[in-house]
């Protein structure tokens, strides 16, 4: 599964907002997409709670998989709403 490690560039860090963006790309993938911190268990990208659950701050670095059909472009958009300040 095709992974991308990225930083959090959004000064609320992964937190609404920045979140319910992420939230949606993934979901739009149709697709398995993961979120984690750098060695521990992934979650659901597409659900808004274990992203959120994640607690994710600002200049932290997270793991985002995806698996299937353009599989890149979508680490490719994801990781570009995560690493944009204002995104």
């Amino acid at each position: 599964m095709p992974e991308i490690t990225v930083r959090i560039a959004s000064p609320v860090g992964l937190h609404a907002r920045p979140a319910s963006q992420f939230v949606k790309a993934a979901a739009r993938h149709g697709g398995p997409v993961s979120i984690a911190r750098p060695g521990a268990d992934p979650v659901d990208a597409r659900s808004m709670l274990s992203v959120l659950g994640l607690a994710i701050g600002h200049g932290e670095e997270v793991v985002i998989s995806a698996e299937g059909d353009n599989a890149d472009a979508t680490l490719a958009e994801l990781s570009r709403l995560v690493s944009t300040p204002d995104a």
